[in-house]
């Protein structure tokens, strides 16, 4: 007979235990399992091996957007996180009990916002770095002239690449910039492509939502010809928390 383990989705500060419904991965019913006033959000899970797929990650992510309605402040843990039984739950928040509470004040009435930027046409980013960097335009006519020599082509190449980079980098200093006025804190992730300028997330506090909304207008407005705006959120601190629990510290 396989083991009931429980699943855990993240950690809240509450002292009270209650039950959020069949909320989590298979529709397993949810619920709070504490230790003075820390509870993680818990579900029933088989002690196998955990199957990692676009349905499973789903369901733990909408359990933590979920809590965020609940609570004030919510700790992301690691997808896939699963314990033996609640009394290893208490245990470890017994022993990280500090380190869980810091986390909590420090992403207190926080939230995370995420944004990408996309440049509109990539055939006028081309044509500006040709513009500007006269030694691609140097190895461009080399090329015409000795048809399309291939070590050429490919020097070429990097150079365009190293200027796309750099092209990326100063638009993306304008823009985070301007948006970072109003966050505490901000992640840059590596951008999808070569349309992608900017690929951010933000940590901002709950009351200035409104105020970051109204910058990201006005970028919006500002480079509706140039770039394209994909903003997204309140979601999860994400990128900003995501414990790890390894398997020795259940066994301590």
């Amino acid at each position: 007979m396989i083991k009931e383990g429980k699943y855990i989705y993240c950690i809240v500060g509450t002292e009270q235990e209650r039950s959020f419904g069949a909320i989590g991965i298979n529709d397993s019913e949810v619920i709070t399992v504490g230790y003075n006033d820390l509870c993680m959000l818990i579900s029933n899970h088989p002690l196998t091996k955990f199957v990692i797929n676009p349905e499973n990650i789903l369901a733990h992510e909408r359990v933590i957007e979920g809590m965020m309605k609940e609570f004030d402040s919510v700790l992301p843990i690691r997808f896939g996180t699963i314990a033996s039984d609640a009394d290893e739950i208490r245990n470890l928040l017994d022993r990280r009990y500090r380190e869980f509470k810091i986390l909590l004040r420090n992403m207190d009435h926080k939230v995370e916002l995420s944004v990408k930027v996309i440049w509109q046409d990539m055939d006028i980013i081309f044509k500006e770095i040709l513009k500007e960097n006269k030694d691609i335009r140097q190895e461009k006519k080399k090329i015409q002239k000795n048809n399309e020599n291939i070590n050429i082509t490919l020097e070429v190449g990097q150079m365009v690449e190293h200027a796309l980079t750099k092209k990326k980098e100063e638009e993306q200093e304008r823009i985070i910039d301007l948006l970072r006025r109003t966050a505490f804190d901000y992640k840059l992730n590596k951008p999808i492509g070569d349309e992608m300028v900017m690929n951010a997330a933000f940590l901002v506090d709950k009351g200035r939502e409104k105020e970051f909304d109204n910058i990201m207008d006005d970028l919006s407005d500002k480079y509706r010809d140039r770039m394209r705006f994909v903003y997204t959120g309140p979601l999860p601190v994400f990128n900003f928390v995501n414990i790890t629990i390894y398997p020795e510290e259940w066994e301590k």
